[in-house]
């Protein structure tokens, strides 16, 4: 039997958000996560961290199932109340 969200009874059950963010996520992975969510583009972001655009696209498309998501417009909500490391 599956096990709905607290308080339910329809059996639906909680978003599956995957690992915390921070544990799977390199430092790098999520400053130019950071940055996306903030509407960068990835020619904007490798101008800032001194990576080409290719770069950039090529860890966006690593980050993506990391985070269990499949769009920019989803990094925003996933990176909610993420404070940075250090």
């Amino acid at each position: 039997m599956e096990r709905g969200c607290p308080g339910s009874s329809s059996g639906e059950r909680a978003p599956d958000h995957g690992p915390a963010v921070q544990d799977a996520l390199s430092a790098q992975e999520l400053q130019i996560a950071r940055l996306a969510a903030a509407g960068l583009s990835n020619r904007e972001i490798g101008q800032r961290l001194y990576l080409s655009p290719r770069t950039v696209g090529s860890h966006l498309y690593r980050i993506f199932p990391k985070l269990n998501i499949t769009s920019r417009s989803q990094l925003a909500s996933r990176l909610d109340g993420i404070q940075p490391r250090g």
